[in-house]
């Protein structure tokens, strides 16, 4: 397991490496002008892009400009993001903890949620509740995420007044600012009791409620579709007969033994989803005016920030290789019969 797990992590930068030819591959289908943007990394500089286009030799062929690209980035030099007016490498650092937070806050709801309510409508098949939960999830599965935010902006937050919209209100944010609370991971929900400040924390829960229940409402239905189909097909098994007719009990039956070897195919769907999460879920963060770094793409893309968009998908594609790595350690966890060589 050990070496299978070091492998995949001499991987990702393969994978890096041949994300990046793409991206640079696309790029070449852009201006000079606009390539020169991943290069600049003051408001200064902008109005001197023909400086940058023969310094770093834009007019050059892909391997050329891709070299120096690729010394840039070594060199810890992202680029200087037009949208949020400093380097990229420091917004990342800025905005990846509210994407985490608000991650974290949405995933573990929407997997207990979704294998819960799976489970119940496998193990009462074709039963009036087997038939409620799928037309829930399919009316959930089918509504955009958008629109469940708006709705939950509009009658939550602005009709009754409950929770609220960004991560903290901006007086607390303007005291934390011009005071000593120290940032130690960035999660205002840690922090917050980190720095012996649970109004804080409390208030970063507060607003978290509101974009995580709509992405639990839309997104655990897929899940609870997947579970559903996974259990049918394990409680059809013979060993789960074999179980039955040797007297185990249901309960034993469906949550010791199918239940877990139905969870396969949700691990699988699940991991990359918090993959996507993490980088930044960009609709949630803008309704919910969510600093985290989906906001921050979504308005690069407006703007044609190239700097800021190529920088944005590379640190996806990292994470994406990260959650696949954790969804094979996941497997072995759940069936220990997966063995890697």
């Amino acid at each position: 397991m050990f070496n299978y797990i070091a492998r995949r992590l001499l991987q990702i930068p393969v994978v890096l490496f041949v994300l990046s030819l793409i991206i640079m591959g696309l790029m070449q289908l852009l201006s000079p002008e606009q390539r020169a943007a991943a290069f600049v990394t003051s408001d200064k500089q902008i109005e001197n892009l023909d400086l940058i286009i023969e310094k770093y030799h834009l007019r050059e062929g892909f391997v050329v400009q891709y070299k120096l690209w690729a010394g840039e980035v070594l060199r810890g030099n992202l680029g200087f993001s037009r949208i949020s007016k400093e380097p990229v490498l420091t917004t990342i650092r800025k905005r990846f903890p509210a994407s985490m937070e608000l991650a974290l806050a949405a995933f573990v709801p929407i997997v207990l949620v979704g294998v819960w309510l799976g489970t119940q409508a496998a193990t009462h098949r074709d039963s009036l509740l087997d038939q409620a939960l799928r037309v829930v999830a399919i009316v959930g599965w089918s509504l955009p995420t958008f629109v469940v935010a708006i709705w939950l902006v509009a009658w939550i937050y602005g009709g009754l007044g409950w929770f609220g919209i960004g991560r903290l209100p901006s007086s607390l944010l303007i005291e934390l600012a011009a005071g000593d609370f120290r940032r130690y991971t960035g999660l205002f929900t840690v922090d917050g009791l980190l720095n012996g400040r649970p109004d804080i924390t409390l208030e970063a829960l507060k607003r978290l409620v509101l974009p995580a229940t709509a992405l639990v409402i839309v997104v655990s239905a897929g899940i609870m579709r997947v579970m559903r189909s996974s259990m049918l097909d394990e409680l059809g098994k013979d060993y789960v007969r074999t179980a039955r007719a040797k007297g185990l009990a249901e309960k034993a039956v469906v949550y010791k033994h199918a239940r877990r070897n139905a969870l396969i195919p949700v691990i699988t769907m699940a991991g990359p989803m918090l993959g996507r999460m993490i980088g930044g879920i960009v609709v949630i963060e803008l309704i919910f005016n969510f600093p985290g770094l989906g906001e921050w793409a979504a308005k690069a893309a407006l703007q044609l920030d190239v700097t800021t968009l190529l920088a944005f998908v590379m640190l996806i594609g990292l994470i994406m290789a990260t959650a696949n790595l954790l969804v094979d350690v996941a497997y072995v966890i759940v069936d220990p019969r997966i063995r890697y060589e």
